[in-house]
């Protein structure tokens, strides 16, 4: 069985915080590449023009996905009831936008905030799942309103304290219980904290609507240790339909690079290194399968 998915590429990958004033030179590249999709990272959905967007999508040939940021002002587990409401303005507006954008989902780890790693005791961790599961009840029907599904990402331990793997995610839409609840992996956290890959994407199923790929450092998909056999497998048993989207991030903006640890470049350049990863992406679809990495 073939693939039948779409490819794209995160903002990330050369800017942040996306704004309107780069829509054209970005989108424009991005297309040219080759992407069906771009990924937008909205940190802040104050300084994006969504109408500008809109235009520039349809000059360009681009669909959109929509992923959020979660710092700690947008914690759906502080104890701070405050601290949720801010998060549900900004989700609201995100989502806002994918509705302009025709985009059917959002996208992110909207369940907590990103770096928030402790050894809580079991009861209080306890505490902020059920305040997690809660909240993102009040999401999904944020999102079903708007004819919307949201995609919750788990990361990594050292990033999240409360959702890592496919299971983890699999058992919070579980217990959301709501059909907006869906799910999006991310080969970098996966490389870390499953134990197969193949299996992780399997659980998480028909629940699977985005998939975010990178190679094992976070570098160009082709040059590192990734099992892409393991995912190509997979994704054909769950007849994946999605977007495989490259997310990494660029070493020239110096507060993203610090808060994902990027301390030097995984590429030559950005531009290479998003030509080189939809090449290689383009040939393991293509193939059988890859019995060697693909050679830049």
């Amino acid at each position: 069985m073939s693939l039948q998915i779409k490819f794209g590429v995160s903002t990330w990958l050369w800017t942040s915080p996306f704004q309107t004033a780069a829509i054209d030179e970005l989108f424009s590249k991005i297309a040219g590449m080759g992407y069906d999709v771009v990924e937008i990272a909205v940190e802040d959905p104050d300084i994006i023009d969504g109408k500008e967007v809109k235009k520039a999508l349809a000059t360009y040939g681009l669909q959109a996905v929509v992923c959020g940021a979660f710092g700690p002002t947008r914690d759906l587990t502080n104890a701070d009831p405050s601290v949720h409401a801010n998060c549900f303005k900004y989700i609201e507006a995100c989502m806002d936008l994918c509705v302009l954008w025709d985009t059917r989902f959002f996208a992110g780890p909207m369940y907590s905030a990103v770096g928030k790693a402790r050894m809580l005791p079991d009861e209080l961790r306890k505490n902020e799942w059920n305040l997690a599961v809660k909240n993102l009840k009040i999401v999904c029907e944020m999102a079903a309103v708007r004819g919307l599904d949201i995609a919750l990402e788990p990361l990594n331990r050292f990033e999240s304290d409360l959702v890592n793997t496919a299971a983890d995610v699999v058992r919070l839409i579980q217990d959301i219980d709501h059909p907006s609840a869906r799910i999006l992996l991310d080969g970098f956290h996966m490389n870390i904290e499953e134990p197969s890959i193949e299996a992780a994407i399997k659980l998480a199923g028909d629940k699977l609507i985005h998939l975010q790929v990178a190679d094992n450092y976070r570098g160009t998909p082709g040059t590192g240790q990734t099992n892409w056999n393991a995912y190509k497998t997979a994704l054909q048993e769950i007849n994946y339909q999605g977007t495989i989207s490259i997310e990494s991030f660029t070493p020239q903006n110096k507060e993203l690079a610090q808060a994902v640890c990027i301390w030097h470049p995984l590429a030559e350049s950005q531009d290479k290194f998003a030509i080189d990863g939809l090449a290689f992406l383009k040939q393991w679809v293509a193939e059988p399968a890859i019995i060697q990495q693909y050679s830049l």
